[in-house]
């Protein structure tokens, strides 16, 4: 999988996705679910790096004695907004705003794919920001959020 990063902007970041074929329903849900997940874990804070102190602690974890105080004392930090997932023929892609999620967020994005491109549902490339020129973007926001708008 190639990953490929254009004009980033966390407030208003496309994710363009392009599969070794047209994905298949199963293949969708997959894809889906993934995104899903990351989002609702960047939406509760997840990707906070202020406060990685399991990561920072190293191979040695026994016995840790983790500062819960520090979970109070670091800075919100939770994405804020996700589009629904569109397709065309074998292109994917979603629009988010990561808000003030920090951008290891990016990192277990592009971990989580590729091991989903292993197994599951082969991906091409991945695109982060900018624009795909053979799929438009639309320009109005209020376009981006129509499964609000269908109850």
């Amino acid at each position: 999988m190639e990953v490929q990063f254009r004009e980033v902007n966390p407030f208003d970041l496309w994710i363009w996705l392009e599969l070794e074929t047209n994905p298949s329903p199963a293949e969708q849900q997959y894809i889906e679910e993934l995104f899903s997940s990351w989002f609702y874990l960047g939406k509760l804070g997840g990707f906070n790096a202020e406060n990685l102190q399991v990561q920072d602690t190293g191979v040695e974890l026994s016995y840790l004695d983790y500062e819960s105080a520090n979970l109070s004392r670091s800075l919100m930090a939770p994405m804020h907004n996700m589009a629904d997932f569109q397709y065309q023929d074998h292109w994917g892609r979603c629009w988010f705003d990561l808000g003030t999620s920090d951008l290891i967020a990016l990192d277990v994005l592009i971990n989580s794919l590729y091991q989903l491109s292993c197994d599951y549902v082969p991906v091409r490339r991945l695109i982060v920001g900018g624009v795909n020129e053979d799929w438009p973007i639309v320009d109005r926001e209020d376009e981006r959020f129509d499964q609000f708008d269908q109850n």
